[in-house]
């Protein structure tokens, strides 16, 4: 029941904050504006968000668990590239499944800075995660070889370039259809290992 309210709460105060900053714009609303729309205090703010900025890195926080899972449960022969595509593709479809509220959020990261450079720390650690079941699935030795590290960083550019053009587009072109694209450049260096 706790963890249900939590959940509520803090799903409150990212629907608020998303609301009003796709409205004002991120540096003109403040903390206290999130907790009232939210009808929460300031303080109860600061239990589940350490920043504005935290609020809306949250909703895709928890893509790179997503990307890792997905990676791990492919098949174990299958081409790095297809593993690494289907691995990606788990987050992008669940932003196009969200529509609106995830193109909003995908747009106010990619257009301001703070949030941009917090989706980049969140992306640097996808990476290392990512690399380490790339080395457990191959074999390999994430400390001696390149391989995972490099191959882990072209999988999350491709992501990267196809949550840019996604967003570009308004949402109109598929992510699908761009993660295929954007897949088909890099196979040939993620299956030459």
């Amino acid at each position: 029941m706790a963890e249900r309210k939590r959940r509520l709460v803090s799903n409150e105060l990212t629907e608020a904050a998303l609301q009003l900053l796709a409205t004002k714009g991120f540096d003109a609303v403040t903390i206290d504006e999130i907790a009232t729309a939210a009808g929460v205090s300031k303080r109860t703010f600061f239990r589940y968000f350490a920043s504005k900025e935290d609020v809306v890195v949250q909703f895709l926080a928890g893509m790179g668990a997503d990307i890792r899972g997905e990676l791990a449960s492919r098949p174990a022969g299958e081409r790095p590239s297809v593993a690494l595509r289907y691995a990606v593709g788990v987050p992008l479809t669940t932003c196009s499944d969200h529509g609106d509220r995830a193109l909003r959020v995908v747009r106010l990261i990619l257009r301001t800075p703070a949030l941009h450079a917090r989706f980049l720390e969140h992306q640097a650690r996808w990476r290392d995660d990512l690399a380490a079941e790339l080395a457990d699935r191959l074999s390999l030795d994430p400390g001696t070889d390149f391989y995972p590290r490099l191959a882990a960083g072209m999988a999350l550019n491709a992501f990267d370039a196809v949550l840019h053009r996604w967003s570009g587009s308004d949402g109109a072109e598929d992510p699908t259809g761009l993660t295929d694209r954007a897949f088909a450049v890099i196979a040939p260096a993620l299956d030459a290992t």
